[in-house]
């Protein structure tokens, strides 16, 4: 099986898992799912967040799927248990298409690493 052949099937499974699981199987987005590793990261899930929390828990979920790829770093946790990271290596500039295949890639590992697929 191709790489690419093998992260489309990933993906699919684990976006199908996810939806069903948070979004009464209403497949969800790369940036809802984004989001979703944000929460895990930070580790207070049953908390409501306002906009701009949102989009911090968006930031903390890229940096570190972008992690292991050398691009960042983890830092420290400030006084609320929020993590912080420092860039390693700047992002190449990257197309739209280009960009979401990064992150699902991203994300397969992540969730492979986990154990939440196979």
């Amino acid at each position: 099986m191709s790489r690419d052949t093998q992260l489309k099937d990933r993906w699919e499974i684990l976006v199908k898992k996810l939806s069903s699981q948070f979004a009464d199987s209403d497949p969800l987005e790369l940036d809802a799912i984004i989001y979703l590793v944000g929460v895990q990261e930070l580790g207070q899930i049953h908390k409501t967040y306002k906009k701009d929390e949102k989009l911090n828990l968006m930031h903390i979920a890229i940096c570190r799927l972008l992690e292991p790829y050398g691009y960042y770093e983890f830092d420290f946790f400030d006084e609320d248990g929020w993590p912080h990271y420092t860039i390693k290596e700047e992002l190449p500039p990257l197309k739209a298409g280009e960009q979401s295949v990064l992150m699902k890639e991203a994300l397969v590992s992540y969730f492979l690493e986990r154990d939440y697929i196979s």
